[in-house]
């Protein structure tokens, strides 16, 4: 008990820091073989109280000698300081390039005597400037490497997941603090037919110190351990994870669960969840999951946005069920995550789809293609669960305006944002949520469904465009074709709120006929039939009864 009750305090202390913490997210990496076309994938949730979903977009550039760069932190906005520019920048949308790179990220933060930002360039920065600067996953380790050495390092530890038309990689780093400028690192390759997930915390364990294919590190990585008095046991031994972000209760909790909830979504036969259960749910840190595993079946973008919907449906972290669900199952608990009663503390679960999602991804790396169409960005805003991806191609020349930036902010509301619009309908769901939910998903299976059959009529319409040596026609046949699908986004998910709104207007659940209509109450007078009121859950009722019984029993007047 003694033990459990440090990891809860542990746990506490984690979650309450992640409460300020600007970005708490998930990524998931599927390799070229272990998806169902062929494609390399990243997903991606940007989860934080603070960022508001925008798609970013740079046009590919040619720069004079000696141009600068400024810096700015992603998360605070906070000027970093400047570097020099390169000659050529290559075009991104969100965080994918013209050339089929792609770059996600989760913060693990790590040992607190590295927190101490040293350098001018940050996380947020590693990304977009390599994105900008690299065509390939070696090359992008390479240029952050270089950016990290040469600049200083500005964050605490991250988890980058990085993807090209063939090889997928993820990639930790962690500052040097105040003891020296730059960072330490290790890139592992993900093999070929498999999956991988991390989310806040570090999960690369022991690594190969002579495999160049399959993994490359920071000549420093070890020795600098040592000099600092984090390790002195061999290099055969080393551990990444262990020396530089070693787990505790929140780690696993708060943390890794998210992992392994994704990897037994896809693994199915080939992860054993049960076994990685306690490790988990934090009491067991010696029983690590694996870094990949092999999917059951060859995984779809529609499978990885199913992981990214996730709130662990099915296992004992499910909290759709408890009392602290409402009437509705509603699986989110707002912030804090931990309170405290009678002198203990207690703690929600961090589950995959949260409320705070900025923005979220599946970005496909299609090799098969050109890279002006195989690069493709399933875009989407807000909330996991209940928000549509949109396929973005990065070869577009403008995006869309409802996903533009600076369309609206976090503090300025826009008619024409798809994120303000996502919002309402998603707020709306948080109402009634076992009610309004399964009406959003069917909409959202809908929609993205025929995104991808209207996609691939694209590509085969870009092709012919591109082979008969019409580009220039072809990326604005793409960016035309973004542009329609983001105005019908908005007009149907309007739609979709007006609809939730009439039926399921104060509690209330209007009949509908066959063909979806409202039914009337025969009058002609536009008065619906009587509504339905469906039941309260049996566990929740029994809450009301134990806690206030005495007060709300009926009882008989003599």
């Amino acid at each position: 008990m003694k033990t459990l009750r440090y990891f809860v305090v542990a746990l506490v202390a984690i979650l309450a820091a992640a409460a300020t913490d600007s970005r708490a997210c998930t990524n998931v990496i599927v390799t070229k073989g272990a998806s169902a076309d062929g494609s390399c994938m990243v997903s991606y949730a940007a989860d934080s109280h603070q960022l508001y979903g925008e798609l970013y977009f740079h046009p590919a550039r040619d720069w004079a000698h000696g141009t600068m760069l400024d810096v700015y932190d992603w998360d605070s906005g906070r000027y970093l300081g400047k570097i020099p520019q390169v000659a050529h920048t290559y075009q991104t949308v969100g965080n994918m390039n013209e050339h089929q790179l792609i770059i996600g990220e989760t913060t693990f933060g790590g040992r607190e005597e590295l927190d101490k930002p040293n350098g001018v360039v940050d996380y947020g920065s590693l990304i977009y400037i390599t994105l900008q600067r690299a065509r390939t996953a070696r090359e992008a380790i390479r240029t952050i490497d270089n950016l990290l050495q040469t600049y200083g390092y500005a964050s605490s530890g991250e988890s980058f997941s990085i993807a090209d038309k063939d090889e997928c990689w993820i990639m930790e780093i962690i500052g040097k603090g105040d003891y020296e400028k730059g960072a330490v690192w290790v890139a592992i390759r993900i093999p070929d037919g498999y999956v991988c997930a991390h989310a806040n915390q570090s999960r690369i364990h022991h690594f190969p110190l002579n495999d160049p294919e399959n993994c490359l590190y920071a000549k420093d990585v070890i020795s600098f351990a040592r000099k600092a008095g984090f390790y002195s046991g061999s290099d055969a031994d080393f551990s990444f994870c262990d020396v530089y972000n070693p787990l505790d209760f929140g780690g696993m909790r708060a943390c890794e669960a998210r992992a392994w909830s994704a990897l037994r979504l896809l693994g199915g036969k080939n992860f054993d969840a049960d076994r990685y259960l306690d490790f988990a749910m934090g009491y067991n840190p010696r029983n690590k999951m694996p870094l990949y595993v092999k999917p059951e079946k060859p995984v779809t973008v529609a499978d990885v946005a199913a992981v990214m919907r996730d709130h662990f449906e099915g296992t004992p972290m499910d909290f759709s069920e408890d009392v602290g669900a409402g009437a509705s199952r509603l699986p989110y608990r707002w912030r804090p995550m931990s309170w405290e009663v009678d002198g203990q503390k207690y703690v929600f679960e961090r589950s995959i789809a949260t409320q705070q999602t900025g923005f979220w991804f599946v970005a496909q790396a299609r090799g098969w293609l050109p890279d002006e169409i195989g690069a493709v960005n399933w875009f989407g805003v807000d909330d996991a669960a209940t928000s549509p991806l949109t396929p973005i191609y990065v070869g577009i020349n403008a995006v869309p305006e409802c996903f533009a930036e600076g369309n609206g902010s976090m503090l300025k509301y826009s008619e024409t944002s798809a994120f303000w619009q996502v919002n309402r309908v998603t707020h709306f769901a948080y109402l009634f949520y076992d009610r309004v939910a399964p009406e959003i998903r069917a909409k959202i299976d809908a929609w993205e469904a025929d995104g991808l059959s209207r996609l691939q009529e694209m590509d085969t319409r870009l092709s012919a465009m591109l082979n008969s040596g019409n580009g220039r026609s072809a990326h604005i046949a793409m960016t035309e074709f973004c542009r329609d699908r983001c105005d019908r986004l908005m007009t149907e998910w309007r739609a979709l709120e007006n609809y939730l709104l009439v039926k399921f207007m104060d509690g209330n659940v209007k009949r509908q006929n066959e063909d979806g209509s409202f039914k009337d109450n025969g009058s002609g007078k536009d008065i619906p039939a009587s509504p339905m009121h469906p039941k309260f859950r049996e566990r929740w009722l029994r809450a009301i009864v134990q806690d206030h019984g005495d007060v709300v029993r009926q009882k008989e007047v003599k």
